[in-house]
């Protein structure tokens, strides 16, 4: 996948980042049929299945805005996750002849849960949605205009401040942060960890600051556009709570043990 035009600073590096993830989500995973070859400007809309996801085996594709390609998916991108009827049409367009290897999208998704790697494929999806936003918002139409986008941030740059309204969820692209609570250190944020969801879920104020411990760049993800993804996908919403949970379980064994050393 490559961004056509003038490119943002960060826009190569996330790029390469977002292209291994495909076949580390569908390692092991059987396709669905034979690959399809496609001749250029054959008509995606008929050739491709709705139920199906396609990693791009050879060739690229365009992905268009009113007949304006935005950028190419290339070998070994993942094309049609989500195929919901948005308010912002895309369109695939291939110029070259292209295969395409088609897995079924709802067994896909379920191979990914059983796999343990939702983390990985939400990374994915909003990876690719906030490339999109970056691209959309630079044809300079004010009605596509975003808030989306990448941060760098320096070493003991707050990301998060307890009691602040909740509007972003936050993935760290590169980079370490520590989270805090009454100015008490209570955990660790690593890369690829996604970090804000919980004030998100249940619309309640950040409960603990989160500040950068080495240089970062993180991924900003509105609220909505969250939500929207989790309910579009409730595997992924499930798999966010469960792993939050987990955290939860494992702050408060740190808390009581801290209580009892203190004694």
């Amino acid at each position: 996948m490559y961004l056509i035009g003038e490119q943002p600073p960060y826009a190569h590096t996330w790029v390469n980042h977002l292209q291994a993830l495909p076949a580390r989500l569908l390692a092991g995973l059987e396709p669905s049929g034979p690959a399809l070859a496609l001749e250029a400007g054959a008509d995606l809309a008929s050739a491709l299945a709705p139920t199906c996801i396609y990693l791009v085996e050879c060739g690229m594709l365009q992905l268009r805005l009113n007949d304006r390609a935005l950028f190419h998916a290339q070998e070994g991108d993942l094309v049609q996750l989500d195929a919901a009827d948005g308010a912002v049409k895309l369109h695939l367009h291939c110029d070259a002849p292209v295969h395409l290897r088609p897995y079924n999208r709802q067994a896909s998704f379920e191979y990914v849960a059983s796999s343990g790697q939702l983390n990985l494929l939400v990374e994915y999806l909003t990876g690719q949605a906030l490339l999109l936003a970056d691209a959309i918002t630079r044809l300079k139409q004010p009605e596509y205009r975003s808030s989306n986008g990448f941060k760098r941030v320096a070493p003991g740059e707050m990301l998060i401040r307890q009691g602040d309204d909740a509007d972003h969820v936050f993935i760290i692209t590169e980079g370490h942060a520590e989270a805090f609570v009454d100015g008490q250190k209570v955990g660790d944020v690593p890369k690829d960890e996604i970090f804000g969801a919980m004030a998100v879920f249940t619309d309640e104020k950040r409960s603990a600051t989160v500040v950068a411990s080495s240089p970062c760049t993180v991924m900003v993800i509105p609220k909505e556009q969250f939500l929207g993804l989790t309910q579009t996908n409730p595997r992924i919403a499930h798999s966010l709570i469960e792993s939050m949970a987990k955290k939860i379980d494992s702050l408060n064994r740190q808390l009581t043990r801290q209580e009892e050393s203190g004694r």
